[in-house]
């Protein structure tokens, strides 16, 4: 169902909190707003957004689920990058690593539980007051692995995919999903690398083709293309490279960026290095 999020403070704490509420018109609502409570249970991660409380209101014949969340007052990576977009400026690479490296975080530890997000994007990262994403909007999660044996099975996913992941941010093999296949958590590392395009360029890749009514599913099958500039460095280029190919086979594993990061990443203050 359709959601809200109002701004409340705390009777006792005094502190604010981000109150979500879901409206919930069936029992399929209602079933998809704890699924959505359940995916927060399973972490306690400084990168992925933590669930404070939860309880069903019934509204009359309806019912609304209400998640208590914390407020975290940097907003969304979306207004940022926008932000910086109307000042006519880009973000820094590495500010650009700092945050990569954070969702990266809170990517892993949502694979290693055997989960992808499936809806990652902009929107639904939030950066704290230390620049740290913390991700958010759990509702699209499931097993990383999904089996498809059949036409029927193929098309299931590929209407549940068409309902719950942004089409902009959303990995070829879910446009036209085969009858023989397994899909799994690298549906994530394509929309990561959505996520990077953005914070280099200012836009997702796919933003404009789907705010022009073109083909999203089509566009998604060309290799990716980058606007002419230097500010980025090759290897930045090449990890952006490697996260969007078409193929998922062929995409790494969120430990192998993670690995990649490392080495683009420079040393924390204070902390030598020695090249081997």
């Amino acid at each position: 169902g359709f959601s809200y999020v109002d701004l409340v403070e705390g009777l006792r704490d005094g502190r604010f909190y981000a109150l979500k509420r879901i409206l919930c018109h069936d029992k399929e609502d209602r079933q998809a707003a704890l699924h959505e409570v359940e995916m927060h249970g399973l972490f306690d991660h400084p990168n992925i957004l933590r669930l404070v409380a939860h309880c069903m209101v019934e509204k009359g014949a309806k019912h609304e689920a209400w998640l208590l969340l914390p407020y975290v007052k940097g907003g969304t990576l979306w207004r940022e990058v926008e932000a910086l977009r109307e000042k006519g400026t880009f973000m820094p690479e590495q500010r650009i690593l700092l945050i990569l490296h954070g969702i990266c975080r809170g990517l892993q530890a949502i694979h290693s539980k055997g989960y992808a997000h499936r809806d990652l994007k902009p929107t639904n990262v939030l950066l704290d007051e230390d620049d740290q994403p913390v991700l958010m909007d759990l509702g699209s999660m499931n097993q990383a692995r999904i089996e498809v044996n059949n036409s029927r099975e193929a098309m299931a996913v590929q209407d549940w995919a068409a309902q719950r992941c942004t089409i902009s941010y959303r990995a070829p093999e879910l446009f036209t999903v085969p009858s023989q296949c397994i899909i799994d958590e690298r549906t994530d590392i394509w929309s990561l690398g959505c996520v990077l395009y953005c914070m280099m360029f200012g836009e997702g890749p796919y933003d404009a083709v789907f705010q022009k009514g073109d083909s999203v599913a089509l566009a998604v099958q060309n290799p990716l293309t980058l606007p002419s500039t230097t500010r980025h460095s090759a290897a930045l280029q090449r990890l952006l490279f490697s996260m969007m190919t078409v193929n998922p086979q062929e995409r790494p594993s969120i430990n192998e960026i993670l690995h990649q990061l490392e080495g683009l990443q420079p040393a924390p203050v204070g902390q030598d290095t020695t090249q081997i």
